[in-house]
């Protein structure tokens, strides 16, 4: 069963690389990956939403949530296992699919290091790595 998974101390720095492997539940409806500086500092809200066959990335500052952008290309599934890639980079995200596509999102609140990472909703980490 998967839960959420909070690191507080991350030592993400702009060039770094953190690959995430998982299994995304039988009956999930999605799953949510944030990083940033804390809770309610989100460089990077990545959010794959089965019901809508959408991914939504976002960012937050404090209370107030940015711009959806939304990609359609959903290679996701319920009961698949998976692999993200996430390079952080000076003026944003590249997000690498399990199929190889490529999703970009910028760094909108300009940050150069990144020292919170959770992972909740219908996914359940087995593996991750910072490059």
């Amino acid at each position: 069963m998967s839960g959420k998974v909070e690191i507080m101390n991350m030592d993400m720095k702009v060039g770094k690389t953190l690959k995430i492997k998982g299994k995304i539940d039988d009956d999930a409806d999605g799953f949510v990956i944030n990083l940033g500086q804390g809770t309610d500092k989100l460089a990077l809200h990545f959010n794959p939403r089965f019901g809508e066959s959408t991914i939504v990335c976002n960012s937050r500052d404090g209370n107030s949530w940015g711009k959806e952008q939304r990609d359609s290309h959903m290679c996701f599934s319920p009961g698949s296992e998976v692999k993200l890639i996430v390079t952080f980079e000076e003026d944003g995200f590249k997000v690498k699919l399990p199929d190889g596509h490529q999703l970009t999102f910028p760094n909108r609140l300009g940050y150069s290091h990144l020292s919170y990472l959770s992972v909740q909703g219908g996914f359940s980490i087995t593996s991750f790595k910072l490059d």
